[in-house]
């Protein structure tokens, strides 16, 4: 059985997250923020472990990225 998408902020503290994640991209080039980027991706996917929830978590981010291209 696949586990639900949670698309809500799971965090005691987002912005805490966001600056971890900007402060980990600080003094990179953009070729390895990139690379940064897919590692970071690949890592949590495996974490997640459930490839119907990473299919949605992909189908949504991609959604958004083409939307977001559109305005």
């Amino acid at each position: 059985m696949t586990a639900v998408l949670s698309t809500k902020s799971n965090f005691a503290d987002p912005d805490a997250a966001y600056r971890l994640i900007v402060e980990t991209h600080r003094g990179l080039s953009d070729e390895q923020s990139a690379a940064l980027d897919a590692a970071l991706v690949l890592i949590l996917a495996n974490h997640v472990g459930d490839l119907g929830l990473l299919r949605e978590a992909a189908a949504l981010a991609k959604r958004s990225v083409v939307e977001g291209q559109r305005e």
